[in-house]
């Protein structure tokens, strides 16, 4: 008779809160989308989020990951770390995000590498920003010149 239970094969993203996966399995959850590397204008009078299609130097826009992702915040100030205190508050965050859509409870996109057993999945589900940015040395100085119109 087999002792283990439903829950021993669900994978670890739907047994294991945020707070208590290792790095590894955090790191996992990344889809490799790109969007969160993308610029974002916030409308002071309404906090409208509006993404551009300018991208952080450090992304490569290939594999839509971080070119220097161990010296990311040394190298780019402002690049924010995502941890478990922040998730949940950065109303930025693309709605595929695999991030967000565990802190709200809902489950991954069918296209997420961790479904789909391929990394590339995500650009060929067309969520990924591959194609569809310019890096911040390209874009010209005013950045709403770069809106776009919703989420990528």
């Amino acid at each position: 008779m087999n002792a283990n239970t439903d829950e021993d094969e669900r994978p670890f993203w739907e047994t294991t809160r945020l707070e208590d996966m290792t790095q590894g399995q955090w790191e996992s959850l990344c889809d490799g989308c790109g969007k969160c590397c993308l610029y974002k204008l916030e409308d002071i009078d309404t906090g409208e989020i509006v993404f551009t299609n300018v991208a952080c130097r450090l992304l490569d826009h290939e594999s839509c990951r971080c070119g220097d992702y161990a010296n990311r915040s040394t190298v780019v100030p402002d690049c924010l770390t995502l941890d478990t205190e922040n998730v949940g508050k950065l109303r930025w965050m693309p709605s595929t995000c695999a991030y967000r859509l565990l802190h709200e409870g809902k489950p991954l996109e069918p296209w997420h590498p961790l479904i789909s057993g391929n990394p590339d999945s995500v650009h060929w589900a067309g969520v990924s920003i591959r194609g569809r940015c310019i890096s911040e040395d390209e874009a010209d100085e005013d950045l709403e010149n770069h809106a776009l119109d919703g989420e990528p």
